[in-house]
């Protein structure tokens, strides 16, 4: 699918791999694209930057919170009123909140279970969010398509749209993040089975699956664990960088016979605890 003069969705846009999507996207050109994201004054700060770029004011930046069924309904709303029906989402906002699943107090010798709260907290950000942000623009794109009497997408026809899932290498398991890892492979699921379903109404649904990249997410963790733990098992000898996901994105929208999930691992593979 051409992603020029298309209209698209990024959450997570004020930072990392969604702000990196955001600006390959405009400048692959993009008519118009909504920017999401809670933080308010780089969000702003990006729409300007991409309006520079593109020459016109083809961002929307939306301030709120991505778990919210209303907020997702009206930036839908605006996206559509300022440039059309969308046609590409990009649910990048995500979250983790990394514990073991079961520790062990050295001293009272009690198990601790991992707070369920917390559980929750990721599964809405990382798994919920997006599998709503996807489906939303499936159930748009239909209802746009049912208004100008077409049914059934045929092969003939340009695909409609594109959903690209961002999910991780963690997806295979790692120590430390059994909230984290669940959104993740969880993803892999809903991401097939949109696919098999939205296809229907022309709509691709694809995840990729990136190693560890240098964003803010990455950058909170405990000084020195990068060095110790992460670059030792990664062939690159480097995190990736922001842009080459946003890259290996945009070319899993544009080339459609590019289905299901693409690793962008770095040759990252954890050695044997």
């Amino acid at each position: 699918m051409q992603i020029s003069d298309k209209v698209s969705i990024v959450t997570g846009a004020a930072s990392g791999i969604g702000r990196a999507t955001a600006l390959e996207l405009v400048t692959q050109g993009v008519k118009g694209i909504a920017l999401v994201d809670l933080s308010e004054s780089p969000l702003h700060a990006l729409a300007d930057e991409i309006n520079q770029i593109a020459g016109r004011n083809v961002a929307l930046p939306l301030v709120g919170d991505v778990t919210d069924e209303d907020f997702r309904a009206q930036t839908f709303d605006e996206a559509t009123r300022h440039f059309g029906v969308v046609q590409i989402v990009v649910p990048a906002a995500g979250i983790f909140r990394d514990r073991l699943a079961v520790k062990i107090d050295r001293s009272s010798g009690e198990a601790d279970i991992y707070p369920v709260e917390a559980f929750r907290q990721v599964l809405e950000v990382n798994l919920i969010h997006p599998v709503y942000w996807a489906m939303e623009m499936i159930a748009r794109i239909a209802t746009d398509r049912s208004s100008r009497g077409l049914k059934k997408w045929l092969p003939e026809q340009k695909v409609q749209g594109t959903v690209i899932f961002i999910g991780s290498v963690s997806s295979q398991g790692n120590r430390g993040q059994v909230s984290y890892a669940s959104t993740k492979a969880g993803l892999e699921g809903a991401a097939s089975t949109l696919m098999k379903e939205a296809m229907f109404h022309g709509v691709r649904t694809g995840v990729i699956h990136p190693g560890f990249v240098d964003t803010p997410l990455l950058q909170n963790m405990p000084d020195g664990y990068v060095e110790e733990h992460i670059l030792p098992d990664t062939q690159l000898g480097r995190l990736i960088r922001p842009e080459e996901i946003a890259d290996a994105i945009c070319f899993m929208i544009r080339n459609s016979a590019v289905s299901g999930q693409l690793w962008a691992d770095a040759g990252w593979h954890p050695a044997a605890a």
